[in-house]
């Protein structure tokens, strides 16, 4: 039976040229792919495939918050993230969010191809260069809880659409939340974070794997 699959990436070329790789496995089928994280989760809770890889800077929903809600819609698809983000800190996160396989996007074909199969049995897949010993110890540690854990899944949610650009008003349509809400909850991020502007919050984005702004 073949391994279905399903792909979530920003970048159209990047979708084709994985699609393109993976299907030089006799056994993968890409069953769907998206642009962002709204239109992957939709897609996954229909299609049920058995693999997604997504990518963990997708627009609107990051590959985070994606994952939860992938976890919850659809729990019998293994989730493999790409990134370039490979501090201790968004590892966690990334498996905390239920992702089996976590690998570097310079990752060779061969290692998604190890990792996708690997998640179809149950395993978890890290990339060489992200050391076991390294993630072991981070998650048995005791460690001081990260700021994001402050956050509701909404504030995270608007976190990410502020600093992508998107003004009170879309977001508010986009959460289906009045504009009023939506400005309340930019003020709890700010004052949650400890953070005063817009640059610093951008900042905060980028260094906790909200956002790459590639």
């Amino acid at each position: 039976m073949a391994l279905r699959v399903f792909l979530a990436n920003n970048r159209v070329i990047l979708l084709d040229g994985l699609q393109a790789l993976l299907e030089l496995q006799q056994d993968v089928k890409i069953v769907g792919k998206a642009t962002n994280g709204h239109e992957a989760v939709r897609r996954i809770q229909k299609l049920r495939p058995d693999v997604a890889i997504l990518d963990i800077d997708l627009a609107s929903l990051n590959g985070m918050e994606a994952s939860l809600k992938i976890g919850e819609l659809s729990k019998s698809t293994a989730i493999v993230m790409l990134s370039a983000m490979t501090s201790p800190e968004v590892i966690f996160r990334a498996l905390r969010a239920g992702v089996r396989g976590y690998l570097s996007k310079e990752a060779s074909g061969l290692e998604l191809v190890n990792a996708i199969r690997a998640v179809r049995e149950g395993k978890r897949y890290l990339s060489p260069k992200i050391t076991a010993t390294l993630i072991s110890d981070y998650i048995s540690e005791l460690r001081s809880p990260s700021p994001l854990e402050s956050l509701t899944s909404h504030e995270r949610h608007t976190l990410q659409l502020v600093v992508e650009g998107h003004p009170s008003a879309e977001i508010a349509n986009i959460l289906a939340l009045s504009p009023k809400t939506i400005d309340t909850y930019r003020s709890r991020i700010k004052q949650k974070l400890g953070v005063r502007d817009l640059p610093a919050l951008v900042k905060f984005a980028i260094q906790h794997g909200i956002t790459s702004l590639e």
